[in-house]
C-alpha cells in the first residue's frame, strides 16, 4: 500500500470538536462566510493542529515530487492489476459484500463528494494571475465546464437520486468533516493558500480505493461513471495531480519564506488524512446493524400505524414498535412465523410482498436503500455477479446546447458568486462557468 493510500483511505486522525462539524459544514456550503469568518478559521486552525505532529510522506527535496507523484501511481496501477487478476480467478470482491453495502457507501461518503472541488473555490477571483490558472482549471473542470452532463455534484446527486438513497437521517458528524474542510478551505483560500495548495497535492492523486469501488459499482448494477471520470481526469501524466505539483512550484518561486510556505503546504496535505476514509466507511458497514438501525428509525413513525388483528409472538406490531429495542426480536418472530424466509428469494416471502411493488401495503414506507437493506438481508450470501460483463456502456454525455451572448462580459464578482460550491450545480452557476472561462480564455478541451 502507497503512503497517498494510507491517507486516504485508512485516514484514523480524530477530528476535533466533532459535534459542530455538521453546522459548520452547512454555513460554509450556504455561503454564511461573512457573518462565520472567525468560526470557519477558528475550525480550520483545529484541524491543522490536529496534524501538526502527523508525518507527511512528501519527499524532502520538492524537485522529487514528481518522480514521487509518477511512483505512486505505478505502485496503485501494479496493485490494481493483481486486484483484477484475483478476481478473474474467481475472489470475490473486495469492498462490497452486496447491493446494499455499495449503496451505503454511496450515502456515507456523500457530504464530502457533494461539495466535490471545493477546495479550490477561492482561485477563481484570480483569473489573471497566471500562477492560478492550473488551479483554476482543475476547479472548472470539477464543474464540468458548465455542463450538467460533466459536472461532479450533479452527476452525484444523479447517481443518488437513481438509486433512491439519499440519506433520511443525520449521517454521522464524522462524515462531515471532509466536506466541511473543503468548504472551508475554499473560502478561506486566500489566508490560507499554501494549505490549500497542499491539500489539493493530496487528495487528486489516484487512490487505488476508486478503481476498485468503479469496477465493483459496475459488478453490482450501479453506474461507476463518478468514479471512472475522476480516473481519468486526475491521472498523473497531464491531469489534475499533475495540475497539482506545478502549483506548488508556481507559487513556491516567489514565496517569501520558501521553507515556512512548504511547512504549510505538508500541513495542508496531511488534512487529507482526517476523519473516516472510504476504505474505513466500507469497513464499517455491517448488514443485519444497518437494517436494524433503520427499522429502529422507522419505528416511532410506524407504532400506531397498524391493525391488532395480526399477532407475532403473543404481541400485535403496534406493541413490537411502542418501544426501542425490540426490533431485533420483531425480525426473529417474523423469521419464526414463516413471514420473512431467509437465504431464500425475497420475493416468496410474505413481509417483502408487503414492502415492495405498487399494490403493497407499505409502498412508499421505505427508500431504495432501504429497501435493499431489507432485500439482502433476506436473501442472504449469494453468488457474485460475473464481475467481466460490462453492466453500463455509456453514450457520448449529453451537452449543454445554451445560446449565449458572444462578447458580452460579466464583472468578476458577479461570476465568482455563481461559482460557489452552493451554487455551480445550478442553472445560473452551470451558464456562469461557462462564461467566466471563455471570458478569461480559461476553457478546457473536454469533448
Amino acid at each position: 500500500m502507497t503512503a497517498l493510500e494510507r491517507i486516504n483511505e485508512n485516514s484514523t486522525a480524530a477530528p476535533t470538536c466533532s459535534r459542530d462539524i455538521p453546522s459548520i459544514y452547512h454555513v460554509a456550503l450556504n455561503c454564511e462566510v461573512d457573518a462565520h469568518t472567525d468560526l470557519l478559521k477558528d475550525f480550520l486552525h483545529r484541524q491543522l493542529d490536529a496534524v501538526r505532529d502527523l508525518p507527511c510522506p512528501l519527499p524532502d527535496d520538492v524537485a522529487l515530487w514528481p518522480d514521487w507523484m509518477a511512483e505512486n501511481a505505478r505502485e496503485v496501477a501494479d496493485e490494481y492489476a493483481l486486484y483484477l487478476q484475483g478476481r478473474h480467478a474467481g475472489e470475490p470482491r473486495r469492498f462490497f459484500g452486496n447491493k446494499a453495502h455499495a449503496l451505503y457507501f454511496l450515502q456515507r461518503v456523500a457530504p464530502a463528494k457533494l461539495v466535490d472541488g471545493a477546495w479550490l473555490y477561492s482561485a477563481v477571483k484570480h483569473p489573471t494571475d497566471w500562477r492560478y490558472h492550473g488551479l483554476i482549471r482543475t476547479y472548472l473542470e470539477e464543474l464540468g465546464d458548465g455542463d450538467p452532463a460533466l459536472n461532479h455534484v450533479v452527476l452525484y446527486r444523479n447517481l443518488l437520486a437513481s438509486h433512491d438513497c439519499v440519506a433520511s437521517h443525520q449521517l454521522d458528524d464524522e462524515l462531515y468533516l471532509q466536506g466541511a474542510l473543503q468548504l472551508t478551505l475554499g473560502h478561506l483560500g486566500d489566508d490560507f493558500l499554501p494549505e490549500v495548495i497542499g491539500y489539493n497535492l493530496g487528495y487528486e492523486q489516484l487512490p487505488l480505493h476508486l478503481l476498485i469501488s468503479a469496477f465493483e459499482l459496475n459488478e453490482l448494477g450501479i453506474d461507476p461513471y463518478y468514479f471512472t471520470l475522476h480516473v481519468t481526469i486526475d491521472n498523473a501524466s497531464t491531469g489534475h495531480a499533475r495540475k497539482a505539483v506545478e502549483a506548488v512550484s508556481a507559487f513556491l518561486a516567489g514565496a517569501g519564506d520558501p521553507d515556512g510556505f512548504l511547512a504549510r503546504l505538508r500541513r495542508g496535505y496531511m488534512l487529507n488524512e482526517l476523519g473516516k476514509g472510504s476504505t474505513s466507511v466500507i469497513q464499517s458497514f455491517d448488514l443485519e446493524q444497518e437494517l436494524v438501525g433503520m427499522l429502529e428509525r422507522k419505528r416511532s413513525f410506524g407504532q400506531h400505524m397498524h391493525s391488532d388483528y395480526c399477532r407475532l409472538e403473543g404481541k400485535t406490531v403496534n406493541e413490537w414498535l411502542a418501544a426501542p429495542g425490540q426490533i431485533r426480536g420483531f425480525l426473529a418472530a417474523l423469521e419464526e412465523r414463516g413471514w420473512i424466509r431467509r437465504y431464500e428469494d425475497p420475493e416468496q416471502s410474505r413481509f417483502w410482498q408487503l414492502v415492495d411493488g405498487p399494490g403493497a401495503a407499505m409502498f412508499g414506507v421505505f427508500n431504495g436503500y432501504e429497501k435493499q437493506l431489507l432485500r439482502d438481508w433476506i436473501a442472504g450470501d449469494s453468488p457474485s455477479a460475473n464481475p467481466f460483463r460490462a453492466q453500463f456502456r455509456r453514450t457520448q454525455p449529453v451537452r449543454a446546447m445554451v445560446d449565449e451572448p458572444s462578447g458580452e462580459n460579466r464583472p468578476l464578482d458577479e461570476l465568482v458568486g455563481k461559482l460557489s460550491p452552493a451554487l455551480h450545480p445550478g442553472p445560473e452557476g452551470l451558464q456562469a462557468t461557462r462564461l467566466y472561462a471563455r471570458q478569461f480564455g480559461l476553457a478546457g478541451g473536454n469533448p
